[in-house]
């Protein structure tokens, strides 16, 4: 009977020791993403909007250039964005508009987003299954950022340690960010005329 106590508060021991805690698996994440920072990202961000519903938009992204597609009003309209320009393309009259960037701002698509995103949060381990890690993150009082969520969930994937998806609230609006994957081209993130033959172009710059 000591022999079979012994072993079961030996792998008792050893599956405590190999079970790792909400902020190893978030600075585990953060650490693989730090090495995917030059290769870009896509994703998916779904917006649920009150009364409207839930929009999609694919998003791309890749040092400061960035390309979004989306469906606005059953309308689907392509956006790229550079430091100083903004091209917003309508398929149905194909046409594009070019104006200024209003302001620097970066991509709802930026891998950094994640970077850090628990910071001013303490965070839980709400479920875990053979694949995935789900994280509850609720804010602290002690968070500076005041226009911070007051509460995240974060699923990050067992293995990889790449984030699977992120929501969280914004103004009553529910933002979620899934499907992320590593590797944009240049040609993916910038608008090139020649591809769009006949194209009518209006130029606000």
């Amino acid at each position: 009977m000591k022999n079979v106590v012994a072993i079961i508060s030996f792998i008792s021991f050893a599956t405590f020791a190999m079970a790792q805690t909400p902020q190893q698996i978030v600075s585990q994440m953060d650490a693989e993403l730090q090495k995917h920072t030059n290769e870009g990202v896509v994703m998916n961000v779904d917006m649920k909007i009150p009364i409207v519903g839930t929009m999609t938009t694919k998003t791309y992204t890749l040092g400061d250039n960035a390309r979004m597609e989306m469906e606005v009003m059953g309308e689907k309209v392509i956006t790229w964005t550079d430091k100083k320009y903004t091209w917003i393309y309508t398929p149905s009259s194909n046409s594009v508009r070019i104006d200024n960037l209003s302001k620097k701002s970066s991509s709802e698509g930026n891998i950094k987003l994640f970077s850090g995103i628990t910071e001013g949060y303490e965070v839980t381990i709400s479920k875990e299954t053979n694949t995935e890690w789900h994280i509850a993150c609720k804010k602290l009082k002690s968070n500076p950022d005041k226009s911070a969520s007051k509460t995240m969930d974060l699923v990050v994937a067992k293995g990889t340690y790449w984030p699977v998806s992120l929501t969280t609230s914004v103004k009553g609006v529910t933002v979620t960010m899934r499907d992320i994957a590593f590797g944009v081209t240049e040609e993916q993130v910038t608008f090139n005329q020649k591809d769009y033959p006949n194209i009518s172009v209006v130029d606000k710059r």
